[in-house]
């Protein structure tokens, strides 16, 4: 990696210094290779470390580099498809459907839980949480929410907690006619759980998509499912359809 001191430039420093990184990170650097530490990066580029570490973040989210428990800030592996097709009409858990279910929880249901819906904070709430793993990595880990209301079934099963109970809430809402979706994606910051679930660092940034399933009129379910956005990519077809792409996996057709 060079030492060229920056020049005085019209974007912001930490702009231009992201794109110097970037250009060093094609030439000097492998995939998996781990970073000087920020004080000598500062150091050989003359620069704060709160630029540098501005110019990072970026290159964080451009998913150049990871930032790695325990190993600190290594070069990202190139990203590949994984498909997230909004064509597919079908409930969580379906068949084909390539999430875990991990556990599943019953309470009463927050403000924010509550928003999702649009109705009033007090309804006993499911969530499930399932995690989506790709060639033995976490690349997503979601909540599913379903009010006690959409399964009334769901007490006769015999599954009163963990992964069956989940597996038993999921085989019960695709008892329901499923009459179409909406899925909406926006960019956020990694809460403890899910940090710890996709081995990120709390606040790393992540992709944060969220699924209404609507029945008989209503919202019957909703999924937000995070997504790793330092190695994950949306992409949109012809068809609408919309990709994930991450490291690891040869590219699909949505």
């Amino acid at each position: 990696m060079g030492t060229t001191q920056l020049e005085s430039v019209p974007e912001p420093k930490y702009w231009h210094l992201k794109t110097v990184l970037s250009e060093a990170l094609d030439s000097d650097f492998a995939v998996g290779e781990i970073l000087p530490n920020e004080r000598d990066l500062a150091a050989r580029f003359g620069v704060a470390r709160a630029t540098l570490r501005q110019a990072l973040e970026q290159l964080e989210l451009e998913g150049r580099l990871q930032r790695r428990r325990g190993v600190g800030t290594t070069v990202a592996p190139p990203r590949t498809a994984v498909s997230v097709a909004t064509a597919r009409h079908d409930w969580p858990g379906a068949p084909g459907d390539d999430w875990q279910t991990a556990d599943a929880t019953t309470a009463v249901a927050t403000a924010a839980v509550s928003r999702l819906f649009e109705s009033v904070t007090g309804g006993e709430m499911h969530t499930v949480r399932r995690i989506r793993v790709s060639h033995g990595q976490a690349v997503a880990a979601e909540l599913l929410h379903v009010p006690v209301a959409s399964v009334p079934e769901l007490s006769a099963i015999d599954a009163p907690s963990g992964p069956a109970r989940g597996r038993a809430v999921l085989r019960e809402l695709r008892r329901l006619e499923l009459e179409g979706q909406d899925r909406a994606v926006e960019l956020g910051s990694a809460r403890a759980d899910d940090a710890k679930e996709l081995d990120r660092l709390p606040g790393a940034p992540v992709l944060v998509v969220t699924t209404r399933y609507f029945s008989a009129g209503r919202t019957a379910a909703v999924s937000v499912a995070t997504y790793r956005a330092d190695t994950c990519r949306l992409t949109f077809g012809d068809s609408g359809d919309l990709e994930i792409s991450h490291p690891g996996q040869q590219r699909q057709a949505s």
